[in-house]
């Protein structure tokens, strides 16, 4: 069932209230740390300016979320190395 506009507003309210390691430990999933070399590094930054956003985690988040809306076959083309 949907939350109402209330309900939600009751649930941020209570987690504007904790603090920002009980907030991580309650939304925080899993924690992926990489290495980047040069030029991916550089690719990932020409995109961050081109969609205007300025912080990785931002940028990865929306097209972790944007990879997963796609068919199998356009992520498959999408992905192709060769």
């Amino acid at each position: 069932m949907a939350k109402t506009p209330t309900q939600r507003k009751q649930e941020q309210r209570e987690r504007d209230k904790l603090t920002k390691e009980e907030r991580e430990a309650l939304l925080l999933s899993r924690r992926i740390v990489t290495d980047l070399y040069h030029n991916t590094d550089n690719a990932l930054k020409r995109s961050m300016a081109r969609a205007g956003i300025e912080e990785e985690q931002d940028l990865i988040s929306r097209l972790i979320h944007g990879a997963d809306r796609l068919t199998d076959k356009q992520l498959e083309r999408l992905i192709r190395t060769t």
